[in-house]
């Protein structure tokens, strides 16, 4: 991995230390309850591949797609999964940094220390995730066994579901265990199809990564004037003029104005595969799912509170609430255009990476119906 004079620019090692260390433990469960919960999960991910791929019409009876693995891990086994999945994306960048760092003078020690830094921000912000996170579609993973090593495997995807996370969540809302947990994997299932029946989408994702990474900003002094002029945006501080940035994330106001132009990109993409599998997991529910209407307005409400203001604060801090909007815009567009052109007319969305809607078409289904279709959209749609 990626060093200067020896030490890794990110402790990752020391990242997945503290993250498991940190994390919540998760709800108690008996070994026989945990052992029908995982049994149960892969269950219904087997399940979920049928409906969903019946539903979506995205891979033709017949047709052939690479396999992907289905694992249920535990919280740990999560963060050990995302930090391989991290080790993968970020290697071009760091390499990029080693490049530009090694004739500087002290570069191990400093190295070496930062290094361990990161490891421990990266490890605190993955333990708050841990909890949170039902199941992912592991888009960067590396195909091997161990989890928590990412270097010197053919990339891949896998989908996890994290049990605990389930559990935890089935009985906040007090729904039924069997009919949230099939709720669930159909929605995991829909990226796992996403990305399986979609050759050419994850090399567009991280082609779409790479350049935002690469538009980083590498002098750490305007980089540190970046942080300290977010720092003052969130306090208040800067003045009225300059206050155009208010409501943006930290994420946000630190990135340059070519990664801001990327993040559009994949904020679009975002959007559509959120909103799509939301779409098939409620298209879906209605016939498997008997109590999917309680597990769905029940769901709706828990996130869009959180769990208390701190996590308020932190989820707009981390730019999370971003991604709730992205469930709700996307759905709001595939919901639009499906009831236009039909889903076959909406799997040409899944053509080419020209066919993928713009941020702005997310907000204005009629514009991309126009643009791919060539026909125009109802008055008003998508507003």
């Amino acid at each position: 991995m990626t060093s200067i004079g020896g030490a890794e620019m990110v402790d990752w090692n020391l990242a997945v230390a503290t993250a498991t260390r940190l994390v919540r433990p998760g709800p108690e469960v008996t070994r026989d309850e945990a052992r029908a919960v995982v049994a149960e999960l892969r269950r219904h991910a087997r399940t979920s591949e049928r409906h969903v791929r019946g539903f979506t019409r995205m891979i033709p009876d017949g047709a052939e797609v690479p396999d992907t693995p289905v694992l249920v891990v535990d919280r740990a086994g999560w963060v050990r999964a995302n930090v391989a999945g991290f080790r993968e994306l970020l290697a071009p960048l760091l390499g990029k940094m080693q490049d530009r760092r090694a004739g500087t003078p002290g570069a191990g020690v400093l190295g070496a220390v930062g290094g361990k830094v990161t490891g421990v921000e990266l490890g605190m912000l993955l333990s708050f995730l841990a909890s949170r996170v039902l199941g992912q579609y592991e888009t960067f993973a590396p195909l091997e066994r161990d989890l928590s090593r990412g270097s010197g495997a053919a990339a891949g995807g896998r989908l996890l579901l994290v049990a605990p996370n389930v559990v935890h969540v089935e009985r906040e809302l007090d729904v039924h265990p069997h009919d949230f947990r099939l709720w669930v994997c159909l929605h995991e299932e829909t990226h796992r199809t996403q990305f399986t029946a979609v050759p050419w989408l994850r090399d567009h994702l991280e082609a779409e990564i790479q350049s935002f990474l690469g538009a980083t900003e590498m002098d750490p002094a305007a980089l540190l004037e970046r942080l300290r002029e977010a720092a003052q945006a969130f306090a208040g501080a800067r003045p009225d003029a300059e206050r155009g940035d208010e409501g943006r994330t930290l994420v946000e106001l630190v990135q340059t104005p070519e990664q801001r132009e990327v993040l559009g990109r994949l904020t679009a993409v975002m959007s559509l595969l959120e909103g799509h599998a939301d779409y098939v997991m409620d298209g879906v529910g209605p016939e498997v799912v008997p109590s999917v209407a309680e597990i769905r307005e029940k769901f709706q409400q828990r996130r869009a509170t959180g769990a208390g203001r701190l996590d308020a604060a932190l989820r707009k801090l981390l730019g999370l609430d971003a991604k709730l909007r992205q469930y709700r815009d996307g759905e709001r567009f595939v919901r639009a255009v499906v009831g236009q052109v039909g889903m076959d007319g909406f799997n040409r969305v899944w053509t080419s990476p020209n066919t993928l809607p713009t941020k702005a078409e997310i907000a204005r289904p009629a514009d991309w119906v126009a643009r791919v279709h060539g026909r125009g959209g109802e008055p008003g749609e998508g507003e």
